[in-house]
């Protein structure tokens, strides 16, 4: 299971403030410190975990309902972010970009809802509606984006956290997040998992945006 970021050196953001941002997106709420997930690291920086952190606090979803722990290793010089059932590796140079990464490590956490959470006829249910050609790899030659499992993961970041500094904001159709809108998605989801269908509201990223001045 792969997550690709294209031309990442080439789009690869200034480092920002990364612990101020961290303890901030953590410290907005309750909730999001309620909903953060259940995980454990293998490696890692102490920034490069709160980025992990970061990233997951900045989504409106429920990552407590994924059943855990997972493992969450980081390690340089991964080319690809990839998740399996349980498991998942993030490189340490991308955490290292800051809010960048943030799209991705939603993302690899997204694969593990899939993973861990959908039965089979939701999974086929999505291919339909994320109009791919196949759930996961199944059929030999299918492009990355043509396979629902990574249109799912990458919906899922992008739908709830649907802020411009999101890396998996899709930029044209083609695009893995660009198959359903974010609301529709999130209330299919509900629909399937009982989770709220709501994408953070404005105030969440007004408090962020003054975060990021101080």
């Amino acid at each position: 299971m792969r997550s690709r970021m294209v031309g990442l050196s080439a789009r690869r953001r200034p480092l920002v403030t990364l612990l101020a941002v961290s303890c901030c997106a953590l410290s907005l709420s309750g909730a999001a410190r309620a909903t953060g997930g259940n995980f454990v690291f293998d490696g890692g920086t102490a920034a490069e975990q709160a980025t992990v952190r970061a990233a997951l606090g900045a989504s409106s979803f429920d990552w407590s309902i994924v059943p855990g722990p997972l493992t969450i290793h980081i390690r340089r010089g991964i080319a690809v972010s990839e998740s399996v059932p349980g498991q998942t590796w993030l490189d340490a140079d991308l955490l290292d970009s800051g809010m960048f990464s943030w799209g991705v490590v939603q993302m690899e956490y997204a694969q593990q809802v899939q993973f861990l959470l959908l039965d089979d006829a939701q999974r086929a249910s999505l291919v339909s509606a994320l109009h791919a050609k196949d759930w996961c790899y199944e059929v030999p030659g299918t492009s990355v984006q043509d396979n629902a499992c990574e249109r799912f993961a990458a919906t899922l970041a992008w739908a709830y956290w649907p802020s411009p500094q999101n890396s998996m904001q899709p930029s044209g159709a083609d695009d893995e997040a660009a198959a359903m809108a974010p609301a529709a998605f999130r209330a299919l989801l509900a629909s399937m998992l009982g989770v709220s269908p709501q994408a953070p509201d404005a105030s969440f990223f007004r408090l962020r945006r003054a975060s990021r001045g101080r």
